[in-house]
């Protein structure tokens, strides 16, 4: 039985930048539909009302998630983006809003509860402020965590390493040190050389080298080599004795055929 539901299968964006430009007024930064989608930057300090008015008078019920991102050369490096679904209209809408590290952003909790994890998220990762969330802790990092990860300055092999200390018998931070000397490299030509002994390389100086040929050995002669044509002559007898189809006993087997000369014509035979 197919299930009958007022939102519609393809929600087209017709009209939308618009009507939701003219609703959110001075609250709107800038309005633009990129890549199939609507985007909407709005006032940092007006993001609540922004979000709530959307949600209230135009249907976009659902927070489905946040994300941060960062512009390191911006004034305002990062961006805190807002995906909204309309469950009634089968639509989605971007909302974004920009902010620094000592600006914080208002909290939408006071609209969507489950918003608390997604902003801490978007803290413990770039390091947003969200004034007004009454629980902003790391969530994915541990609790001794320095810095934040997804930002665009932080080294990909951080600051330190753990691991679990047997002497301790606990779990401890220390530098981080590479096992490998992954980051020294060496760009001269390899016909030249380096100037540094290669693993290995050690043990070539362990064993002395050969000795020089004084008089280096030619053949100025055929018979010193030993070609020449009496090793022809001798390469051609033979050692081995025939297969034996070459051999001939002079008897004759039995019931064996007349031989092929014999043979009197066929009609088939050309003529």
């Amino acid at each position: 039985m197919p299930v009958l539901h007022s939102a519609p299968k393809f929600a087209s964006n017709e009209g939308v930048l618009e009507t939701l430009s003219t609703a959110l007024g001075a609250m709107l930064v800038s309005a633009k539909e990129e890549y199939g989608e609507i985007v909407l930057t709005i006032a940092r300090d007006r993001i609540e009302d922004a979000l709530k008015l959307l949600r209230d008078e135009h249907e976009y019920q659902q927070l489905m998630e946040m994300a941060g991102v960062d512009f390191p050369s911006r004034a305002e490096r990062f961006e805190v983006v807002y995906m909204l679904l309309s469950l009634t209209k089968n639509h989605r809408l971007l909302v974004k809003v920009n902010a620094s590290e000592s600006t914080p952003v208002p909290t939408v909790t006071t609209l969507w509860p489950s918003a608390g994890w997604l902003e801490r998220e978007v803290f413990d990762m770039y390091g947003v402020i969200f004034a007004g969330n009454p629980d902003l802790r790391r969530i994915l990092t541990d609790y001794g965590f320095e810095g934040h990860p997804q930002r665009k300055d932080f080294p990909l092999t951080g600051y330190v390493e753990l691991r679990y200390s047997e002497e301790d018998k606990r779990v401890v931070y220390e530098p981080v040190k590479l096992a490998q000397d992954l980051r020294s490299f060496d760009f001269m030509s390899p016909w030249e050389g380096a100037d540094y002994v290669l693993p290995g390389d050690e043990k070539a100086a362990e064993h002395a080298a050969p000795p020089p040929v004084a008089t280096p050995k030619v053949t100025e002669k055929q018979g010193v080599s030993g070609a020449g044509e009496p090793t022809n002559g001798k390469a051609k007898e033979q050692v081995s004795d025939g297969s034996p189809a070459q051999k001939d006993t002079g008897k004759s087997e039995k019931e064996a055929p007349a031989a092929t000369d014999s043979r009197p014509p066929h009609k088939g035979d050309a003529k």
